[in-house]
């Protein structure tokens, strides 16, 4: 299985060359959440047992109402609902860079984290899974081909850490798979948005798989960016 792993990666990599380049839309710069669905269970931390529009199969429930954010403190995991599984949801401010031609860097000031998606090869055994996991990108351009007319970025995350999808202890399993599009727009009056669809793949704790989207507005520059410890509340 091994092997298989490292074939795909190697294959995978003469296509990673010059992605930067070869992006339909460009993502980078400052983006601030824009919170208009689901506010009481983004803006606050809702009670523990109040997930209704989440499909979480018997285990799930069981383990979202044993949530104890004392215990999660005590462990060193106020992390959990910062995950790759759940930060998109968090409100805040991204910052989108190219670390380099193959590498998009996705910053978070809310929780202080960083997500790398890597349109090239990777070692997936070198460490141990991480609360942002291992991130693959790839291109989606419209009419299938790189057509100059635009298209989207696909994003498949896994080699996560157990987190939560809600901040009152939601789960999500290190066995999950995260799948996301990420879709630009610009409208009559100026502005551009981005549009994050999430897919959170989990038999361990969903009867199904859960979607939703989020929404970010362009700003002109790092204006209300301010770095924020994850919190466990």
């Amino acid at each position: 299985m091994k092997s298989c792993v490292a074939v795909l990666l190697l294959a995978l990599a003469p296509a990673a060359t010059a992605q930067k380049a070869a992006a339909p839309i460009d993502i980078t710069g400052y983006w601030v959440s824009i919170v208009t669905e689901d506010w009481r269970y983004r803006m606050m931390t809702p009670a523990k047992g109040d997930f209704p529009s989440i499909p979480l199969n018997p285990q799930g429930v069981k383990t979202a109402n044993e949530w104890d954010p004392a215990k999660d403190e005590a462990e060193g995991n106020q992390c959990k609902a910062y995950g790759a599984g759940g930060i998109m949801r968090v409100p805040g401010r991204l910052h989108v860079t190219w670390q380099d031609d193959t590498i998009l860097k996705v910053e978070m000031d809310n929780g202080e984290q960083t997500r790398l998606f890597h349109f090239g090869a990777l070692n997936l055994q070198a460490g141990g899974p991480t609360w942002q996991g291992v991130s693959f990108g790839q291109w989606e351009f419209a009419g299938g081909r790189a057509n100059g007319r635009g298209g989207d970025l696909k994003v498949v995350t896994t080699h996560m850490k157990p987190g939560y999808l809600q901040k009152n202890g939601v789960p999500y399993s290190a066995d999950a798979v995260v799948t996301e599009h990420f879709d630009l727009t610009h409208e009559p009056d100026g502005s551009a948005w981005l549009i994050v669809t999430t897919l959170v793949d989990d038999p361990r704790y969903l009867a199904r798989p859960f979607q939703r989207s989020t929404h970010f507005r362009k700003q002109a520059d790092n204006k209300g960016w301010d770095p924020t410890p994850c919190e466990a509340r």
